[in-house]
């Protein structure tokens, strides 16, 4: 079943239509998703509930973001479902990279969310996160060992930042961090929107005896305020089939590993 055939797939869609550009058309949604005007009048009224677009006759238009508020940093629900399909199969890769037994960090990010997603092959693993919504998907198989990290809560993303959470991760070695990247470059590295978010980050790289970058290639060749780390930090990057291919030869020259997923 193709991802548009669900209202979820649909609804992502729609949003990512509005990122690009800034406005829907009920009549032409309706057109392109093969569903009726009374479909897509539904999509928008949810989509709009949850503060996600401003509904406007014929149609939405893009929710403004608040001047003290980074384009990047905003709510988790509307970065969850934008490129929902990229995410998903990033994800589902990322998965593939874990052993039973491993001890795996999982930080905020969406993409990062979704390696959580796919662990339903393993009986033993230990999950340390500081991402609420990674904790209640991990506490669902009901068979892992799964650490929340302390700490000062974001809540644009209901997770754990500050000194706090960076004397929690010291406690601990991990196999794998799969961290989730707002930017990435490869001249200015990985960077985020939160000051905070990325000394968090950096510490959980020093933790790490991988670290796995996974993110949708709308995220590259951008720069956010914070710096988190160079490229040469990362083990193994992972995103869709739209990686420019010199950027894939520019990061496997840095001995970089890069795996790209089809979509």
């Amino acid at each position: 079943m193709d991802v548009y055939d669900s209202a979820q797939g649909r609804r992502s869609a729609i949003l990512q239509r509005l990122n690009e550009d800034s406005s829907v058309n009920v009549t032409e949604l309706s057109k392109e998703f093969g569903v009726s005007e009374v479909t897509i009048r539904k999509d928008l009224r949810i989509l709009r509930e949850r503060k996600l677009l401003i509904r406007v006759h014929g149609g939405a238009i893009k929710r403004s973001i608040s001047q003290n508020e980074a384009e990047e940093d905003r709510n988790f629900t509307f970065k969850s479902m934008v490129n929902a399909r990229e995410k998903a199969a990033i994800g589902r890769a990322a998965a593939a990279h874990i052993k039973n037994g491993d001890t795996i960090l999982v930080d905020s990010g969406t993409t990062a969310l979704e390696v959580v997603k796919n662990l339903q092959k393993f009986t033993d693993l230990t999950i340390i996160t500081n991402s609420a919504y990674a904790l209640f998907e991990a506490i669902k198989y009901k068979r892992f060992k799964v650490i929340l990290l302390g700490g000062a809560v974001r809540e644009s993303s209901c997770s754990t930042v500050g000194p706090l959470a960076e004397s929690n991760l010291k406690l601990f070695y991990c196999d794998k961090l799969f961290l989730g990247v707002d930017s990435f470059s490869v001249e200015a590295g990985l960077s985020t929107p939160s000051v905070e978010e990325a000394s968090t980050n950096q510490v959980m790289i020093s933790r790490a005896r991988e670290v796995f970058a996974v993110f949708d290639s709308s995220k590259l060749n951008k720069r956010a305020l914070a710096f988190i780390a160079n490229p040469d930090k990362i083990t193994t990057v992972i995103t869709d089939n739209h990686l420019p291919v010199g950027i894939r030869n520019q990061l496997k020259s840095m001995k970089i590993n890069v795996e790209t997923v089809p979509v």
